[in-house]
């Protein structure tokens, strides 16, 4: 007899052999499963075989066994394996919005093991939950969830400590949910979803609710999610005003804030964990509470962008003696003890997956860093080579079978390791940021992630966890360097792209940005189109920036303008190049662009242009950039409107005036489309060349272009 699961929106079938028959939306009645795939909902994985008779005619591996039987009793799932001889018991709980499972306990028979002393099954790891879900239009690996504008069905995890995943096969994937005994194997759930796609977002959100989970849902409703974000890494008492006065002129509400720009730093990440403040702050916590009070005061909403797994190499919990909870990716137990003179470290086990990469070649003994050479491959096993007491931790002895290893220090420059996320350290750590945010910080960015334990599905998102559950009020909204499935719920706004020199800016944009932006739209996600960096001298310049905001408007993704205020000082655009910004911004978030504007915006090889018209008004136009000399410091557009030929132009670097072969009285010159024309006399027209201008003129455009390619500058 088959068991039926069910609530309000959904109906899925299961035959008493556990394969899934049926998956129904009850909306629309649409099947949800691929036809004929014969896979059982549940599994159990074992290292080994442990039963007797089963490792004496079986190999010894790692093996899966499939579930051959269920029954239901209650809210509970009795479900049996092939092979493995014990039962697992799956709670379901039938919700509203989703039925979620969750592995109980497992049923121990008296003749499971004999003889064998066992308190429980030897199960790893256990499949909460598989099924084998017919393919829609739309696939989102983040939120694992297939839709198309009918149906949606989501596997999504109820408890940080679940993995969720899936596997794409050819018209279908088989999404699914595995708990693990080095995790937590009873306990954590998974929550299936099915429902109409205009509910899923309400769906996802009860479950958020329910089992108290950052709210995902939430965050990506609130328009602050999808605003641009201006970048500093120099924001002190003394320079606010300065960073104001930035940001009003590009349109910037929200403000990201580098942790150096608070804390001691070396070579950047050299102090992480210290958090101690820089010589800015003088007075610490109360200095930099006004200082986020006076952005708010104007509108801005700060954010603060952390390293949450990083040490620093020259940070207190490295010298002069070493914390023991940092992260260690191999372990060596020491074969001959090590006296304070040695330069050999002897160990037990074969170093040949040690690394080699320069100044990653760390050990670990104690309090102790000792760096290493060379290693050798054959008994007796050692590093060779060494030099003790690196970092300036203090130089021991170390007695034989004391076990140490190879310090997870960072790829990034190698000047900080990684915290070993299952200690007291990640805690410790992660107050003292929470500390720091609930200062007056409003958003969150979430750097160095990827710098977790394995397994990473589950370490990437404990360790931004960390930080967001010591938080007195949930962030507006979150980004970060790497993801995984449950920082769906912290990370409403992905990722950001890094830095990307001016002479390949535009192409990078088609590369990088636009391909995530479209995966980003199947996890109802939206993805930053960059950290856009302002380089020094006259590199960065207006129709950088207008060809990219064009394109993020076109996905509806905001991005991130890197400040430097040297980098400022140096370029005389400056304020025409916010001006850009502020438009795009403002015309993007006010719904300015309709969805065909969109599409015309989407194709890589054409530019636009965003006008404020005679009637003060947005107006977009696509334009084409006249083809001049490299040398020539003068930057010129030219686009079509009202049948009549235009042209913007600036100078990149300096001022002058510029002039045309052609009669005055043929140009009309505007600093502003709804200002009056300026007036240039008789004679051969010479223009102003400095911020950007506008021309007019009843020129056919050949003859225009043909006028601004034979200019002269003077």
């Amino acid at each position: 007899m088959a068991i039926v699961i069910e609530n309000s929106l959904f109906r899925l079938t299961v035959g008493e052999d556990c394969i899934a028959q049926s998956l129904v939306c009850k909306a629309n009645g649409e099947e949800c499963l691929a036809k004929d795939k014969k896979l059982p909902l549940f599994s159990v994985t074992q290292e080994r075989p442990f039963n007797n008779e089963v490792k004496l005619s079986t190999l010894c591996k790692r093996t899966t066994y499939p579930a051959n039987s269920l029954r239901r009793e209650g809210d509970k799932l009795i479900v049996g394996f092939s092979v493995a001889p014990y039962e697992a018991v799956v709670q379901v709980q039938e919700k509203e919005s989703y039925v979620n499972f969750c592995l109980d306990s497992f049923i121990n028979h008296p003749t499971d093991y004999g003889h064998l002393c066992m308190d429980k099954p030897p199960a790893t790891e256990f499949c909460l939950l598989q099924l084998p879900v017919a393919d829609r239009e739309n696939f989102g690996q983040w939120l694992n969830v297939s839709w198309d504008e009918n149906t949606a069905v989501n596997v999504l995890a109820s408890d940080p400590r679940t993995l969720i995943d899936a596997e794409k096969r050819e018209d279908y994937h088989i999404m699914h949910a595995t708990v693990r005994r080095d995790i937590r194997l009873q306990g954590p759930g998974v929550a299936l979803i099915v429902a109409p796609k205009e509910q899923l977002l309400d769906c996802v959100a009860a479950v958020e609710e329910d089992f108290d989970l950052p709210r995902g849902v939430e965050s990506r409703r609130n328009p602050c999610t999808n605003q641009a974000i201006y970048y500093t890494w120099e924001l002190y008492p003394d320079t606010v005003e300065e960073h104001i006065r930035y940001c009003k002129a590009g349109g910037y509400k929200l403000m990201q804030v580098y942790f150096t720009s608070i804390y001691k730093s070396a070579q950047c990440y050299g102090l992480c964990g210290d958090y101690d403040y820089n010589d800015h702050y003088p007075n610490g916590a109360e200095d930099l509470k006004k200082v986020l009070s006076r952005l708010r005061e104007e509108g801005i909403i700060p954010g603060l962008h952390l390293l949450q797994p990083h040490i620093g190499l020259k940070s207190r919990y490295v010298t002069p003696v070493a914390d023991h909870r940092l992260h260690l990716i191999q372990h060596y137990t020491l074969a001959k003890p090590l006296g304070k003179e040695d330069t050999t470290v002897y160990v037990e086990q074969d170093p040949f997956a040690a690394p080699r990469a320069d100044k990653r070649r760390v050990l670990q003994f104690g309090g102790e860093l000792i760096t290493y050479e060379g290693r050798t491959e054959e008994r007796p096993y050692c590093f060779t080579g060494c030099t003790r007491g690196a970092y300036d931790t203090t130089v021991t002895e170390h007695p034989l079978g004391q076990i140490g290893g190879v310090l997870d220090v960072s790829e990034y420059s190698a000047v900080s390791a990684y915290l070993d996320q299952n200690t007291s350290l990640a805690d410790e750590v992660s107050q003292k940021l929470a500390d720091t945010y609930n200062l007056g910080f409003g958003f969150i960015y979430f750097d160095g992630s990827e710098g977790a334990n394995a397994p990473h599905a589950y370490h990437i998102p404990n360790a931004q966890y960390s930080v967001y559950k010591k938080l007195q009020t949930a962030p507006l909204f979150c980004e970060g360097a790497a993801k995984a499935h449950f920082s769906w719920h912290m990370l409403s706004g992905a990722n950001a792209f890094d830095i990307f020199r001016p002479e390949v800016f535009k192409e990078m944009i088609g590369v990088h940005p636009i391909p995530e932006a479209i995966e980003m739209k199947k996890d109802f996600t939206r993805v930053n189109f960059g950290w856009w960096q302002f380089w020094g001298g006259t590199g960065t310049q207006a129709d950088q920036f207008a060809y990219s905001s064009a394109k993020a408007a076109a996905w509806d993704c905001p991005a991130t303008m890197i400040s430097d205020r040297k980098f400022f000082g140096e370029n005389p655009r400056l304020y025409d190049i916010l001006e850009v910004l502020r438009r795009w911004e403002d015309a993007r978030t006010s719904g300015f662009f309709t969805a065909e504007q969109k599409e015309q915006m989407k194709n890589l090889e054409q530019e636009h242009i965003l006008l404020i018209n005679e009637q003060k008004e947005y107006e977009l136009q696509p334009y084409f950039r006249v083809a001049l000399s490299e040398d020539f410091p003068i930057t010129a557009y030219t686009f079509t409107r009202g049948g009549e030929s235009w042209a913007v132009y600036w100078h990149r670097s300096g001022e002058g005036k510029l002039k045309l072969p052609v009669n005055a009285e043929e140009i009309q010159l505007y600093e502003e489309l709804w200002q009056p024309s300026v007036s240039l006399g008789n004679g051969l027209a010479v223009l102003p060349a400095d911020k950007c201008r506008y021309v007019k003129t009843t020129l056919p455009m050949e003859k225009l272009v043909e006028v601004f390619q034979k200019a002269e500058l003077l």
